[in-house]
Protein backbone atom coordinates (compact mmCIF):
# COMPACT_ATOMS: atom_id res chain seq x y z
CA UNK A 1 0.00 0.00 0.00
CA UNK A 2 1.35 3.44 -0.90
CA UNK A 3 1.09 6.68 1.02
CA UNK A 4 1.06 10.29 -0.22
CA UNK A 5 4.74 10.50 0.74
CA UNK A 6 5.84 7.57 -1.41
CA UNK A 7 7.81 8.45 -4.56
CA UNK A 8 5.86 8.10 -7.80
CA UNK A 9 6.32 4.90 -9.76
CA UNK A 10 5.62 4.09 -13.35
CA UNK A 11 2.90 1.50 -13.80
CA UNK A 12 4.15 -2.07 -13.99
CA UNK A 13 2.59 -5.44 -14.70
CA UNK A 14 2.12 -7.93 -11.85
CA UNK A 15 4.72 -10.70 -11.50
CA UNK A 16 2.37 -12.96 -13.45
CA UNK A 17 -0.94 -12.48 -15.23
CA UNK A 18 -3.39 -15.12 -13.92
CA UNK A 19 -5.11 -15.07 -17.31
CA UNK A 20 -2.00 -16.59 -18.91
CA UNK A 21 -1.29 -20.34 -18.84
CA UNK A 22 1.10 -21.50 -16.13
CA UNK A 23 4.75 -22.29 -16.72
CA UNK A 24 4.20 -26.02 -17.17
CA UNK A 25 1.49 -25.50 -19.80
CA UNK A 26 3.72 -22.99 -21.60
CA UNK A 27 6.64 -25.43 -21.48
CA UNK A 28 4.57 -28.37 -22.78
CA UNK A 29 5.15 -27.72 -26.50
CA UNK A 30 8.88 -27.22 -25.88
CA UNK A 31 9.11 -30.53 -24.03
CA UNK A 32 7.19 -32.20 -26.84
CA UNK A 33 9.63 -30.70 -29.36
CA UNK A 34 12.63 -31.95 -27.37
CA UNK A 35 11.21 -35.48 -27.39
CA UNK A 36 10.01 -35.43 -30.99
CA UNK A 37 13.38 -34.19 -32.26
CA UNK A 38 15.48 -36.35 -29.94
CA UNK A 39 17.53 -37.89 -32.74
CA UNK A 40 18.48 -34.61 -34.42
CA UNK A 41 19.16 -32.98 -31.05
CA UNK A 42 21.35 -35.95 -30.08
CA UNK A 43 19.47 -36.68 -26.86
CA UNK A 44 18.20 -40.08 -25.75
CA UNK A 45 14.75 -40.92 -24.44
CA UNK A 46 13.96 -43.58 -21.85
CA UNK A 47 10.86 -44.42 -19.86
CA UNK A 48 10.51 -45.98 -16.46
CA UNK A 49 8.24 -48.96 -15.98
CA UNK A 50 5.53 -46.57 -14.82
CA UNK A 51 5.92 -44.31 -17.88
CA UNK A 52 7.98 -41.36 -16.63
CA UNK A 53 10.04 -39.91 -19.50
CA UNK A 54 13.75 -39.34 -18.90
CA UNK A 55 15.68 -37.27 -21.43
CA UNK A 56 19.44 -37.86 -21.40
CA UNK A 57 21.03 -34.68 -22.76
CA UNK A 58 24.64 -35.42 -21.88
CA UNK A 59 25.16 -38.46 -19.65
CA UNK A 60 25.42 -41.24 -22.24
CA UNK A 61 23.92 -39.31 -25.16
CA UNK A 62 26.13 -36.53 -26.59
CA UNK A 63 23.46 -33.81 -26.55
CA UNK A 64 23.97 -30.63 -28.58
CA UNK A 65 24.01 -26.85 -28.51
CA UNK A 66 20.46 -26.75 -29.90
CA UNK A 67 19.32 -29.15 -27.20
CA UNK A 68 20.82 -26.84 -24.58
CA UNK A 69 18.98 -23.83 -26.01
CA UNK A 70 15.68 -25.72 -25.94
CA UNK A 71 16.29 -26.98 -22.40
CA UNK A 72 17.03 -23.40 -21.31
CA UNK A 73 13.67 -22.27 -22.71
CA UNK A 74 11.96 -25.16 -20.90
CA UNK A 75 13.74 -24.11 -17.70
CA UNK A 76 12.23 -20.64 -18.09
CA UNK A 77 8.75 -22.11 -18.30
CA UNK A 78 8.20 -20.95 -21.86
CA UNK A 79 8.49 -17.33 -20.76
CA UNK A 80 11.99 -16.62 -22.06
CA UNK A 81 13.80 -16.26 -25.35
CA UNK A 82 17.23 -17.91 -25.57
CA UNK A 83 19.60 -17.82 -28.53
CA UNK A 84 23.23 -17.97 -29.60
CA UNK A 85 25.11 -15.44 -31.74
CA UNK A 86 28.61 -14.41 -32.72
CA UNK A 87 30.22 -11.93 -30.34
CA UNK A 88 30.27 -8.49 -31.94
CA UNK A 89 32.72 -6.67 -29.68
CA UNK A 90 36.06 -5.56 -31.20
CA UNK A 91 37.96 -7.81 -28.79
CA UNK A 92 35.45 -10.39 -27.50
CA UNK A 93 36.10 -12.64 -24.55
CA UNK A 94 34.98 -15.60 -26.65
CA UNK A 95 33.60 -16.02 -30.18
CA UNK A 96 30.01 -17.00 -29.28
CA UNK A 97 27.50 -15.56 -26.82
CA UNK A 98 24.23 -16.76 -25.29
CA UNK A 99 21.44 -14.15 -25.27
CA UNK A 100 18.46 -14.30 -22.92
CA UNK A 101 15.42 -12.05 -22.49
CA UNK A 102 12.06 -12.20 -20.73
CA UNK A 103 9.10 -9.93 -20.12
CA UNK A 104 8.13 -11.99 -17.04
CA UNK A 105 11.44 -12.02 -15.17
CA UNK A 106 10.21 -12.96 -11.70
CA UNK A 107 8.23 -16.02 -12.74
CA UNK A 108 10.47 -17.11 -15.63
CA UNK A 109 13.69 -16.83 -13.62
CA UNK A 110 12.77 -17.43 -9.98
CA UNK A 111 9.46 -19.27 -10.34
CA UNK A 112 10.82 -21.70 -12.91
CA UNK A 113 14.48 -21.50 -13.97
CA UNK A 114 16.17 -21.15 -10.57
CA UNK A 115 17.88 -24.38 -9.45
CA UNK A 116 16.40 -24.32 -5.97
CA UNK A 117 14.93 -27.78 -5.40
CA UNK A 118 17.35 -30.08 -3.60
CA UNK A 119 16.83 -33.75 -4.48
CA UNK A 120 18.92 -36.36 -2.71
CA UNK A 121 18.97 -40.06 -1.94
CA UNK A 122 21.26 -42.16 0.23
CA UNK A 123 23.20 -45.13 -1.12
CA UNK A 124 20.84 -47.37 0.85
CA UNK A 125 17.87 -45.82 -0.95
CA UNK A 126 19.48 -46.14 -4.39
CA UNK A 127 20.96 -49.59 -3.88
CA UNK A 128 24.29 -48.19 -5.01
CA UNK A 129 25.85 -44.78 -4.52
CA UNK A 130 24.21 -41.68 -3.10
CA UNK A 131 22.50 -39.24 -5.44
CA UNK A 132 22.23 -35.46 -5.32
CA UNK A 133 20.95 -32.94 -7.80
CA UNK A 134 19.39 -29.50 -7.88
CA UNK A 135 16.11 -29.40 -9.74
CA UNK A 136 15.13 -26.47 -11.94
CA UNK A 137 12.34 -25.76 -14.36
CA UNK A 138 8.56 -25.49 -14.32
CA UNK A 139 7.75 -28.54 -12.18
CA UNK A 140 9.20 -26.65 -9.21
CA UNK A 141 6.09 -24.48 -9.32
CA UNK A 142 3.89 -27.59 -8.94
CA UNK A 143 5.76 -28.84 -5.87
CA UNK A 144 6.39 -25.38 -4.30
CA UNK A 145 8.81 -26.94 -1.81
CA UNK A 146 10.88 -23.76 -1.51
CA UNK A 147 9.96 -20.72 0.62
CA UNK A 148 10.67 -18.57 -2.44
CA UNK A 149 7.27 -19.45 -3.91
CA UNK A 150 5.44 -17.89 -0.98
CA UNK A 151 7.52 -14.74 -1.43
CA UNK A 152 6.72 -14.39 -5.12
CA UNK A 153 3.12 -15.53 -4.56
CA UNK A 154 3.10 -18.08 -7.35
CA UNK A 155 1.95 -21.66 -7.73
CA UNK A 156 1.23 -23.57 -10.91
CA UNK A 157 -1.44 -26.23 -11.37
CA UNK A 158 -1.17 -28.46 -14.42
CA UNK A 159 -1.52 -32.18 -15.12
CA UNK A 160 1.98 -32.42 -16.63
CA UNK A 161 5.37 -31.19 -15.51
CA UNK A 162 9.03 -31.01 -16.54
CA UNK A 163 12.08 -30.79 -14.32
CA UNK A 164 15.75 -30.31 -15.27
CA UNK A 165 18.45 -32.03 -13.22
CA UNK A 166 22.05 -30.77 -13.30
CA UNK A 167 23.79 -34.06 -12.59
CA UNK A 168 26.04 -36.56 -14.37
CA UNK A 169 23.84 -39.65 -13.88
CA UNK A 170 20.22 -40.57 -14.44
CA UNK A 171 17.96 -40.25 -11.38
CA UNK A 172 17.13 -43.32 -9.28
CA UNK A 173 13.52 -44.40 -8.86
CA UNK A 174 13.38 -43.12 -5.27
CA UNK A 175 14.04 -39.57 -6.50
CA UNK A 176 11.54 -39.93 -9.34
CA UNK A 177 8.92 -41.09 -6.83
CA UNK A 178 9.60 -38.05 -4.63
CA UNK A 179 9.19 -35.65 -7.55
CA UNK A 180 5.93 -37.34 -8.58
CA UNK A 181 4.54 -37.20 -5.05
CA UNK A 182 5.54 -33.60 -4.40
CA UNK A 183 4.23 -32.42 -7.78
CA UNK A 184 1.04 -34.49 -7.56
CA UNK A 185 1.60 -35.98 -11.00
CA UNK A 186 0.83 -39.31 -12.58
CA UNK A 187 4.05 -41.12 -13.55
CA UNK A 188 3.47 -40.73 -17.29
CA UNK A 189 2.88 -36.99 -16.88
CA UNK A 190 6.44 -36.19 -15.74
CA UNK A 191 9.47 -35.50 -17.92
CA UNK A 192 12.92 -35.36 -16.31
CA UNK A 193 15.73 -33.80 -18.36
CA UNK A 194 19.31 -34.58 -17.30
CA UNK A 195 22.05 -32.13 -18.34
CA UNK A 196 25.52 -32.62 -16.80
CA UNK A 197 27.42 -29.35 -16.61
CA UNK A 198 30.36 -30.89 -18.46
CA UNK A 199 28.16 -31.63 -21.49
CA UNK A 200 27.46 -29.29 -24.40
CA UNK A 201 23.75 -28.94 -23.53
CA UNK A 202 24.54 -28.56 -19.84
CA UNK A 203 27.04 -25.77 -20.50
CA UNK A 204 24.51 -23.90 -22.64
CA UNK A 205 21.63 -24.14 -20.19
CA UNK A 206 23.75 -23.02 -17.23
CA UNK A 207 25.17 -19.98 -19.07
CA UNK A 208 21.58 -19.16 -20.08
CA UNK A 209 20.94 -18.45 -16.38
CA UNK A 210 22.72 -15.08 -16.62
CA UNK A 211 19.46 -13.15 -16.12
CA UNK A 212 18.23 -15.55 -13.43
CA UNK A 213 21.46 -14.97 -11.48
CA UNK A 214 20.75 -11.23 -11.61
CA UNK A 215 17.14 -11.69 -10.42
CA UNK A 216 18.30 -13.87 -7.56
CA UNK A 217 20.83 -11.22 -6.54
CA UNK A 218 18.06 -8.57 -6.63
CA UNK A 219 16.16 -10.79 -4.21
CA UNK A 220 19.21 -11.28 -1.96
CA UNK A 221 19.74 -7.51 -1.83
CA UNK A 222 16.20 -7.09 -0.52
CA UNK A 223 15.01 -5.03 -3.48
CA UNK A 224 11.33 -5.60 -4.21
CA UNK A 225 11.07 -8.10 -7.05
CA UNK A 226 8.08 -6.31 -8.56
CA UNK A 227 10.46 -3.47 -9.36
CA UNK A 228 11.84 -5.53 -12.27
CA UNK A 229 9.55 -5.43 -15.31
CA UNK A 230 11.87 -6.45 -18.18
CA UNK A 231 15.18 -8.27 -18.23
CA UNK A 232 17.74 -9.26 -20.81
CA UNK A 233 21.31 -10.43 -20.70
CA UNK A 234 24.19 -12.17 -22.40
CA UNK A 235 27.23 -14.22 -21.49
CA UNK A 236 30.00 -15.92 -23.49
CA UNK A 237 29.56 -19.61 -24.21
CA UNK A 238 32.64 -21.49 -23.00
CA UNK A 239 33.77 -24.90 -24.25
CA UNK A 240 32.74 -27.75 -21.95
CA UNK A 241 35.41 -29.21 -19.69
CA UNK A 242 35.71 -32.96 -19.04
CA UNK A 243 36.21 -32.44 -15.30
CA UNK A 244 33.01 -31.58 -13.41
CA UNK A 245 34.61 -28.92 -11.19
CA UNK A 246 36.33 -27.23 -14.11
CA UNK A 247 33.11 -27.34 -16.14
CA UNK A 248 31.20 -25.71 -13.30
CA UNK A 249 33.98 -23.14 -12.98
CA UNK A 250 33.76 -22.21 -16.66
CA UNK A 251 30.00 -21.72 -16.64
CA UNK A 252 30.18 -19.65 -13.46
CA UNK A 253 33.06 -17.54 -14.83
CA UNK A 254 31.06 -16.89 -18.00
CA UNK A 255 28.47 -15.09 -15.86
CA UNK A 256 30.66 -13.67 -13.06
CA UNK A 257 33.26 -12.17 -15.44
CA UNK A 258 31.52 -12.13 -18.83
CA UNK A 259 27.83 -11.70 -18.04
CA UNK A 260 26.08 -8.46 -18.97
CA UNK A 261 22.49 -7.82 -17.86
CA UNK A 262 20.02 -5.01 -18.53
CA UNK A 263 17.12 -4.65 -16.11
CA UNK A 264 14.23 -2.25 -16.61
CA UNK A 265 12.83 -1.28 -13.21
CA UNK A 266 10.10 0.96 -11.88
CA UNK A 267 12.04 3.46 -9.77
CA UNK A 268 15.26 5.46 -9.77
CA UNK A 269 16.05 4.25 -6.27
CA UNK A 270 15.98 0.60 -7.34
CA UNK A 271 17.98 1.30 -10.51
CA UNK A 272 20.72 3.08 -8.57
CA UNK A 273 20.99 0.30 -5.98
CA UNK A 274 21.05 -2.43 -8.61
CA UNK A 275 23.83 -0.75 -10.60
CA UNK A 276 25.91 -0.10 -7.49
CA UNK A 277 25.36 -3.28 -5.46
CA UNK A 278 24.52 -6.10 -7.83
CA UNK A 279 27.72 -6.70 -9.93
CA UNK A 280 30.05 -9.54 -8.95
CA UNK A 281 32.93 -7.10 -8.45
CA UNK A 282 31.39 -6.23 -5.07
CA UNK A 283 32.56 -9.60 -3.74
CA UNK A 284 35.71 -10.14 -1.70
CA UNK A 285 36.31 -13.28 -3.81
CA UNK A 286 36.12 -11.43 -7.13
CA UNK A 287 39.11 -11.64 -9.46
CA UNK A 288 39.92 -15.36 -9.26
CA UNK A 289 38.54 -18.18 -11.43
CA UNK A 290 35.52 -19.74 -9.76
CA UNK A 291 37.00 -23.24 -9.76
CA UNK A 292 40.01 -21.93 -7.82
CA UNK A 293 37.75 -20.16 -5.33
CA UNK A 294 35.67 -23.32 -4.89
CA UNK A 295 38.73 -25.46 -4.28
CA UNK A 296 40.19 -22.92 -1.83
CA UNK A 297 37.10 -23.35 0.37
CA UNK A 298 37.35 -27.17 0.26
CA UNK A 299 34.42 -27.42 -2.18
CA UNK A 300 32.00 -25.78 0.25
CA UNK A 301 29.66 -23.39 -1.59
CA UNK A 302 28.51 -21.84 1.66
CA UNK A 303 32.00 -20.51 2.42
CA UNK A 304 32.06 -18.48 -0.82
CA UNK A 305 31.02 -14.86 -0.51
CA UNK A 306 27.40 -14.75 -1.72
CA UNK A 307 28.05 -11.39 -3.40
CA UNK A 308 30.14 -13.20 -6.03
CA UNK A 309 27.08 -14.88 -7.55
CA UNK A 310 26.09 -12.09 -9.92
CA UNK A 311 26.72 -10.93 -13.48
CA UNK A 312 29.88 -8.94 -14.17
CA UNK A 313 28.17 -5.87 -15.61
CA UNK A 314 24.70 -4.48 -14.93
CA UNK A 315 22.69 -1.77 -16.63
CA UNK A 316 19.55 -0.61 -14.81
CA UNK A 317 17.00 1.65 -16.52
CA UNK A 318 14.27 3.41 -14.56
CA UNK A 319 10.75 3.89 -15.87
CA UNK A 320 10.34 6.69 -13.31
CA UNK A 321 12.85 9.08 -14.92
CA UNK A 322 14.07 7.32 -18.06
CA UNK A 323 17.62 7.37 -16.72
CA UNK A 324 20.00 4.41 -16.84
CA UNK A 325 22.75 3.54 -14.37
CA UNK A 326 25.63 1.15 -15.06
CA UNK A 327 27.84 -0.81 -12.70
CA UNK A 328 30.51 -3.49 -12.77
CA UNK A 329 32.84 -4.49 -15.57
CA UNK A 330 33.66 -7.38 -17.89
CA UNK A 331 36.97 -9.23 -17.60
CA UNK A 332 37.61 -10.78 -21.02
CA UNK A 333 41.25 -11.41 -20.18
CA UNK A 334 40.45 -13.71 -17.27
CA UNK A 335 38.07 -15.75 -19.42
CA UNK A 336 40.51 -16.13 -22.31
CA UNK A 337 43.30 -17.12 -19.91
CA UNK A 338 41.10 -19.84 -18.41
CA UNK A 339 39.55 -21.22 -21.58
CA UNK A 340 42.41 -21.06 -24.06
CA UNK A 341 45.13 -23.69 -24.48
CA UNK A 342 48.30 -22.86 -22.61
Amino acid sequence: MSSPNDPPHASAPPPFDPALPGVNALADPLVAQLCAQAASLRVALARTDDGTTIVDAGVDAPGSLDAGLLVARICMGGLGHVGVRSANEPDPAWPFVIDVRTSWPVIACLGSQYAGWSLAATKEQTGGKKFFSLGSGPARALAVKEPLFAEIDYRDRHPRGALVLEVDRLPPQVVIDKVLADCGLAPDALTLIVTPTQSVAGTVQVVARVVEVALHKVHVLGIALDEVVEASGSAPLPPPAPDGIDAMGRTNDAILYGGRVHLTVRSDAAAKRIAAELPSSNSRDYGKPFADVFRSFNFDFYQIDAALFAPAEVWASSLESGNTWRGGRLDAGLLRDQWSAR
